[in-house]
């Protein structure tokens, strides 16, 4: 079998989205040891798998108990998620970083332009405190390529980070502000402020740090203390090498080479590309990895294809970057 081709990721069409994905779940059954043992329980025979719908999603937990990798290489790079005191963390062992460059600067020149035309601030508190984290790589990559003299992350200076943020709003300076939820609450009430070149994105996260909140309490919360229309969103987690975007309303989007499915509440072999359900995730990105995960996010997928999450399956472990229920 001819190895999958991951330079053909990023040029993926939605028309040719589901045969990319299919070559690539036969590569994964070959190659991924214990995809392969999770789909030799829940499949006759690989085969039969015609559809994405019917490509088997490894549940999301096994990379708290298995080392998840595709094929053979030297691992020594990984991403680990921030977890809690009382959860195992994940780990997503990755074989190139380039192409989770790849994918992180493509998805963000797609849905908000170059990272040049902006000044970016982290406010990343407790996820810059330790390592291997990707939400932070990610960051900090856009804040080097942004290469305004401002751009960079805070972690507690909230009184520095008002304090810039009235300078570039001075100077109409288009900005990107993208925090961890429990920080970007904790500033907003410290220095509410009328923020109008400012765009406002959360990545979810409150970490045992304040009481759970709706989104949409969260939301209306940052807009009136920040004096900003809409707050957008971050979709991800330790496990992709993807993210999907929110520009409003907690309504996501994927770049192309990402698609959310939804699984039946009662009947995880159910799967469909539409309605409400359980989150199953295809990243083609994960080539090393596993790039079919089932996820413990409720959700809704809607006929354009958006979706929305409404939080965490009742059983399920508390992820670090926890979602909030909507």
């Amino acid at each position: 079998m001819q190895p999958f081709d991951v330079n053909n990721i990023f040029s993926v069409s939605g028309s040719d989205f589901s045969d990319r994905a299919l070559q690539l779940f036969n590569w994964q059954y070959q190659q991924n040891p214990v995809y392969r043992k999770w789909c030799d329980l829940t499949i006759n025979d690989p085969i039969d798998i015609k559809t994405i719908e019917q490509i088997p999603a490894l549940p999301v937990g096994f990379f708290k108990t298995h080392t998840i990798h595709t094929g053979e290489f030297e691992r020594k790079d990984f991403f680990e998620s921030s977890g809690t005191t009382q959860t195992t963390n994940s780990r997503h062992w990755v074989r190139d970083m380039n192409l989770y460059r790849q994918s992180f600067n493509g998805a963000f020149e797609m849905f908000y332009g170059k990272a040049k035309d902006w000044c970016i601030i982290g406010l990343l508190p407790a996820y810059l405190e330790r390592q291997h984290s990707s939400l932070v790589m990610m960051v900090d990559e856009l804040i080097k390529d942004s290469a305004h003299v401002e751009s960079g992350f805070y972690l507690y200076e909230h009184e520095k980070l008002s304090t810039t943020l009235q300078r570039l709003e001075s100077q109409e300076q288009k900005t990107l502000l993208i925090g961890v939820t429990f920080g970007l609450l904790d500033f907003a009430e410290s220095f509410p402020q009328q923020l109008k070149y400012t765009t406002v994105m959360e990545t979810g996260g409150m970490k045992g740090r304040r009481r759970e909140m709706t989104r949409l309490e969260v939301h209306d919360q940052l807009t009136n203390q920040l004096g900003v229309s809409k707050i957008h969103s971050e979709y991800g987690m330790t496990e992709l090498l993807s993210q999907a975007y929110s520009k409003g309303d907690g309504i996501f989007v994927c770049p192309p080479w990402m698609k959310i499915l939804v699984r039946d509440e009662e009947d995880p072999l159910t799967v469909r590309t539409r309605g409400r359900g359980v989150i199953n995730i295809i990243d083609l990105a994960n080539a090393d990895s596993a790039a079919f995960i089932a996820t413990d996010d409720l959700g809704m997928i809607y006929e354009d294809g958006s979706f929305e999450v409404f939080g965490r399956l009742d059983n399920s472990d508390i992820r670090g970057c926890s979602l909030m229920l909507a």
